[in-house]
């Protein structure tokens, strides 16, 4: 067995896997998996750059992650970079500030590189497709991958509908948040990403697969409401099936709720109460256009699968 480290950094939150991995099959035995809101993104759709307060809190970050790597004695490290960085000109001051924290360079990868991760992370433990083809959607906070697959990638896109992009654009207002959402910035959101949708569908089939799976913390928060959850509990939401039906009514709630009604959801993180809204109108979007009847629940995603490539 092979330790490894494994640490994916977005637009909304950056997360440490550390792990056993078994060389042959490429199994991961979890020692240490966390997350935290750190925002890199912030106004990035707006300015182009990482705000000094952003690359603040993802440094941080980094600081107590390199700690726990040391003291897990991870012999791999591998270091993703999404969306965020993907678009920030000043992204040099980004890798060079985690180069000398954590001893390893940030890749700044491409967002079909990000949807393979995905794609392997979210599908591997569902076995093999026998006939059947998932189509995997991250919907991240800058940008959401769409790759449609079997036992292997056939197709992917990226695109930029993220729930911190798409707030910051529509429900933000001099710098305060729209409280509640009206409903012409809802539209607003809403045809932002049908227009993705109609780009993502120009290289990806998503109408064609048979098994929708939802990746990242807008799906699993969506989820955990739908259960009934009054803590987030992780075991219960991987591989849970949401319906439709309520994946409709819990994004109409979260649209329509004022921030304080948001913020007192049992399962909602703090540092996602902003931007929930937005992140289930994408997945409910997703569920319209491609006739899903529900959504399969993945924990594993991304993470995982930078945590596999390093077996």
């Amino acid at each position: 067995m092979t330790r490894v480290a494994a640490i994916d950094c977005g637009t909304n939150s950056i997360r440490l896997l550390v792990a056993d991995a078994h060389p042959e099959t490429g199994e991961l035995v979890d020692l240490d998996r966390r997350m935290k809101i750190v925002r890199l993104g912030q106004g990035v759709d707006r300015t182009g750059r990482l705000a000094p307060e952003a690359l603040a809190r993802t440094f941080a970050a980094c600081r107590e992650y390199a700690a726990l790597i040391k003291e897990h004695g991870a012999e791999r490290v591998r270091f993703v970079a999404t969306s965020a960085s993907r678009d920030a000109e000043n992204r040099a001051e980004f890798v060079s500030g985690v180069l000398d924290i954590l001893g390893v360079e940030p890749e700044v990868i491409t967002g079909d590189q990000e949807a393979a991760f995905s794609f392997t992370g979210a599908t591997k433990e569902l076995g093999p497709a026998d006939g059947n083809s998932y189509l995997v959607v991250d919907i991240g906070g800058g940008s959401t991958e769409f790759v449609v697959g079997d036992d292997h990638v056939r197709a992917a896109r990226s695109v930029d509908i993220g729930c911190v992009r798409l707030t910051e654009r529509h429900l933000v207002r001099d710098g305060v948040p729209v409280d509640p959402p009206t409903d012409t910035a809802i539209a607003a959101i809403r045809a932002d990403i049908e227009a993705a949708l109609d780009l993502a569908e120009q290289t990806v089939p998503l109408r064609e697969a048979r098994t929708l799976v939802g990746l990242a913390g807008s799906v699993t928060t969506v989820a955990a409401i739908a259960l009934g959850l009054t803590e987030y509990d992780s075991a219960a939401i991987h591989h849970s099936r949401i319906p439709y039906d309520q994946v409709q009514r819990i994004a109409t709630r979260l649209l329509h709720a004022t921030h304080a009604e948001r913020a007192a959801i049992p399962v909602m993180h703090p540092g996602r109460v902003d931007v929930i809204g937005a992140g289930a109108l994408v997945l409910l979007a997703i569920m319209e256009r491609t006739g899903a009847q529900e959504v399969v629940v993945s924990e594993h995603d991304i993470l995982d699968g930078i945590g596999w490539s390093l077996a």
